[in-house]
């Protein structure tokens, strides 16, 4: 039923992965499926942001959440469990969204956090976002 799986992570936030990534190695084994974990850089080289940065920084930070992501997999992931590692750039939901449609995901699973900040209330969490916009399934894990 499932071939490709997208799991979007920040690495500083466990409350992205926590639940959502038992739920998503399940049915990665259940459907024998390709898990494909997403982390989003934001995009510094914005001319009114990218001031504030030296050159390469943008360079560097990729490196340093490449080899971040990297060891989350080492740790996290189970070695029979295929998986392709993701780094994007942009807003989170724009990066995942991007990255389910390269890999021609067919399920997006991802955490979602209880409203405790104006920004939530304003804006709408990314959860509710990659649901609005994805086009594929979005099973959210609270």
């Amino acid at each position: 039923m499932y071939e490709n799986i997208v799991l979007p992570i920040d690495l500083n936030h466990g409350e992205s992965w926590e639940k959502a990534l038992p739920t998503a190695l399940a049915l990665c084994q259940t459907f024998n499926a390709k898990l494909h974990v997403v982390t989003v850089l934001p995009d510094y080289r914005m001319p009114l942001v990218g001031s504030f940065f030296p050159a390469d920084f943008s360079e560097k930070a990729r490196k340093k959440l490449s080899e971040a992501q990297r060891k989350f997999v080492d740790e996290h992931v189970p070695g029979d469990t295929e998986v392709q590692c993701h780094i994007v750039e942009g807003s989170p939901y724009e990066g995942i969204i991007r990255t389910a449609k390269s890999v021609q995901a067919d399920l997006i699973v991802m955490a979602s956090h209880n409203r405790h900040e104006l920004a939530d209330f304003l804006v709408g969490p990314n959860a509710e976002h990659v649901v609005r916009h994805a086009g594929i399934s979005v099973m959210v894990v609270r």
